[in-house]
């Protein structure tokens, strides 16, 4: 029978440490005994060097050390007086726990804790050594930015919460440890601020987590992929992002974020449509200019779903919305290729699809070169040999750049597997087809819900007056609410009133 609590006995607790852990190569033991003239206290010291910052773990021996030469105890010490003595000495700025269960100790122990046994006591004390070798600093390789911070997450949770605590420095920035996984008992952090963040969405999310019942979680996907509304949808209903500064704006709108360790992807949630064509830099640039950017990647989101069906649509169900001049020089290239336009178009895309998981794939120093001669070398080899149309190669390209306009993958990889869809209804019926697809596609993202929220929130139901920033991204000036279908506050965010009036105050003077 497994015991639950400590025993009293050290060796007993050192030999029952070691069967559950397999005797593995990394667990080291070291003994050490305090106040020998006197007491001959014995104690143990158990730590995985895998995980246990070795240069924390010997400045607490070496501090063990010292109290146990310079500590002037007349009396023979009890384990008691001794242990409340650890417990409350700091040991080099180390948090300690104290506990009397082995499934907290091991629960410690695999998370990087440093522990210490006293023989003739039935408690442990856990010294926060955590410290293994991890990824410095770096910028965000999925979500680029020209102008704004270069440093993104890395895989280390900590690390992760600090480059959010240094952005929003107030009290009320919230900050739950959760852990999820029978197996890997991997540590989650689920981060609101308070008074902002719907308390309703904040128990939603908490309650899911924690129904989660599965062995491991070895990435944020596996959380996204459980807690989500619509699990069949392939519009992305949970953004995703590498960037600090990105959770940090949607920490101050109400949203909420999951960080999971071992992955440098943090969660936001709940997440709209309009969300997935916001970048964190359009609040780094002139409000003019970064509105034009959010328009053309809507633009782009249509043309890459329509393209290629607005092609075979009008080839082949209607050519007289052509043209003349056009019609002939398409029909001109058509000419001796065998297969028909939409069996061209599916054998483009799916050559483009390849070569781009191709490059995806290959080594980093050759997988551009790749998929860019590839596609160069293939799409102008398949023309000359008559294979396909050069007009069907303009097509796919037009497709293929501005699928890359979309600034969240998870959105542009739903794309391109949408406008297959699309394709095929184009080849059944034409323009009634796209129509169709267009309509279904709009029911379908009117019925989503993400944790209560309608998925087209502010456009459907409109709530203009409730979140002025959707396709125009509004100035700062002018920005005073947050978004009322997320937060719990709509409050001012800052009292703008004061610069408007102090502005116009110095043209009067300047005039």
């Amino acid at each position: 029978m497994q015991p639950d609590n400590i025993d009293e006995n050290l060796d007993f607790n050192i030999d029952y440490i070691r069967q559950q852990m397999g005797s593995c190569t990394d667990l080291s033991v070291q003994h050490l005994k305090l106040f020998r003239t006197v007491s001959d206290i014995s104690i143990s010291i158990i730590f995985l060097s895998s995980l246990a910052d070795k240069t924390k773990v010997e400045n607490i021996i070496e501090e063990l050390n010292k109290i146990s030469k310079n500590m002037k105890i007349r009396l023979k010490s009890s384990t008691e007086f001794v242990f409340q003595l650890l417990q409350y000495t700091p040991m080099c700025g180390c948090e300690v726990i104290a506990g009397s269960e082995f499934k907290e100790l091991f629960q410690k122990l695999l998370s990087g804790y440093t522990l210490i046994l006293i023989d003739g006591y039935s408690n442990y004390l856990a010294y926060k050594t955590y410290g293994p070798e991890g990824r410095s600093l770096e910028e965000p390789t999925s979500q680029s930015v020209i102008r704004g911070p270069k440093e993104g997450f890395t895989e280390k949770i900590e690390v992760n919460i600090s480059l959010i605590r240094r952005r929003i420095k107030d009290t009320s920035l919230r900050i739950e440890g959760l852990n999820v996984g029978s197996v890997t008992k991997t540590n989650v952090a689920l981060m609101y601020i308070n008074g902002i963040a719907r308390d309703e969405i904040v128990n939603e999310i908490r309650t899911r987590i924690n129904k989660i019942n599965i062995d491991g979680i070895l990435e944020s996907r596996y959380i996204e992929e459980l807690i989500k509304d619509n699990p069949y949808t392939i519009f992305p209903t949970i953004s995703d992002t590498e960037r600090p500064d990105a959770v940090s704006a949607a920490l101050l709108d109400g949203h909420v974020a999951i960080l999971v360790d071992g992955t440098p992807f943090a969660l936001i949630l709940p997440a709209t449509f309009m969300e997935f064509f916001i970048s964190s830099e359009d609040y780094y640039h002139h409000f003019i200019i970064a509105t034009i950017f959010r328009i053309t990647r809507l633009i782009a989101f249509f043309l890459t779903m329509l393209v290629p069906a607005l092609y075979i649509a009008l080839t082949s169900y209607s050519p007289e919305f052509l043209p003349t001049p056009l019609l002939l020089n398409l029909a001109a290239q058509r000419e001796g290729v065998p297969l028909p336009v939409v069996f061209e178009a599916f054998l483009m895309e799916l050559t483009f699809e390849i070569l781009r998981e191709a490059g995806v794939r290959m080594p980093r120093a050759i997988g551009p070169a790749i998929s860019i001669v590839g596609a160069l070398v293939l799409g102008q080899a398949a023309v000359q040999a008559g294979i396909v149309s050069a007009a069907m190669v303009i097509v796919v390209s037009i497709t293929a750049i501005t699928n890359f306009c979309i600034p969240n993958i998870a959105m542009a990889n739903g794309l391109r597997t949408i406008r297959f869809a699309f394709m095929i209804l184009a080849a059944i019926m034409g323009f009634y087809g796209v129509l169709i697809g267009l309509m279904g596609m709009t029911l379908h993202l009117c019925n989503l819900k993400i944790i209560g929220v309608p998925y087209m929130s502010p456009i459907a139901p409109k709530l203009t007056k409730k979140y002025e920033d959707t396709f125009v991204r509004i100035p700062f000036w002018k920005r005073k609410l947050r978004p009322g279908f997320i937060s719990s506050s709509t409050d001012l965010r800052a009292d703008m009133e004061g610069i408007n009036v102090n502005r116009g105050n110095r043209r009067t003077e300047m005039k």
